[in-house]
């Protein structure tokens, strides 16, 4: 019998590994793109297998087992060795998936595609543009533009790309229907004539707080999108005033089609970070791309 025989189910592998690190079952399902039950029934045919309890399930969720931290330690480790190997030949021929949200893809990375593919015509760079954190190993992501504040998991490498400030946003249509052309910048007093256009972030409440607006008795009108792009350009759309960060509406504040409503900024600790595994091998083409992300925003490459 060889040694592959004597394995157990990969798939059963992926589904406890998966599970270890979230410990819970549901989010190791939605990594995995299957359902719930395919990993409790993974997991428990593992279980059977090795004769060991790896989870000790209760009401709230599961935690893992002494055997099962043990185990999970040793399989993370064997998976790791699996993608670095693939990723040497992954790099051979100089592709890179970059994982960024939709909307850094759609205001930020899309509009520069055409300068990078200038700078480095040899290097095949994917895009995996998805709200949902991707994982280094199955989703093939050689670096990550993560959104939030650290830690983003373990054995993993860190490095500020841009700390987040937001700015308040508007058509100049909007303003002048308004007849409030004739000011540089709206008066704080004026924020409840306004809708208050929402992303998932929900930062309004920290503006509004911000800017000292007191009459917040009234109920302000809002619409919410789950997408900051969409906020955006419900903004250019003079729909309302939405909260961004100013990086995704540069062209836009230059051309005059959307403009800055208040003086005052939102500084906040979460920011953009790039992110990418601890243990990766070393490429060319990784090295290239991680530099030409930070020299974008002048910040001082980190050593790789």
């Amino acid at each position: 019998m060889t040694l592959l025989n004597r394995l157990p189910p990969l798939n059963a592998l992926k589904a406890f590994e998966a599970a270890s690190r979230h410990l819970n079952f549901k989010f190791a399902a939605e990594e995995l793109h299957v359902t719930q039950s395919a990993i409790a029934q993974h997991v428990r045919h593992l279980e059977e297998e090795l004769g060991i309890k790896l989870f000790e399930r209760h009401s709230k969720g599961v935690n893992l087992t002494a055997n099962g931290r043990k185990y999970a330690a040793s399989i993370t480790q064997a998976f790791s060795l699996i993608f670095e190997a693939t990723q040497s030949f992954h790099h051979s021929n100089q592709q890179i998936t970059l994982s960024v949200t939709p909307t850094f893809a759609a205001k930020w990375l899309i509009p520069r595609l055409n300068q990078f593919r200038q700078s480095h015509p040899d290097i095949d760079l994917q895009i995996l543009a998805t709200e949902r954190v991707s994982h280094f190993q199955n989703d093939a992501v050689d670096l990550a533009i993560r959104y939030g504040k650290p830690p983003f998991g373990t054995g993993l490498n860190t490095e500020l790309l841009l700390q987040d400030t937001f700015i308040a946003v508007a058509s100049p249509e909007l303003i002048k229907s308004l007849k409030l052309s004739n000011q540089e910048s709206l008066e704080i007093s004026t924020l409840d004539q306004f809708t208050l256009l929402h992303d998932a972030h929900n930062l309004w409440p920290h503006f509004i707080e911000k800017l000292k607006f007191k009459n917040t008795q009234n109920l302000f009108k809002n619409i919410r999108f789950n997408q900051t792009a969409l906020a955006i350009d419900a903004a250019i759309a003079a729909q309302g005033i939405t909260l961004t960060h100013p990086i995704f509406v540069h062209s836009e504040l230059a051309s005059g089609i959307l403009v800055k409503v208040f003086p005052q900024e939102l500084a906040m600790e979460t920011g953009f970070y790039v992110v990418y595994p601890r243990h990766t091998v070393g490429a060319e083409a990784l090295s290239k791309v991680h530099h030409w992300l930070f020299t974008q925003f002048d910040q001082p490459k980190a050593s790789d």
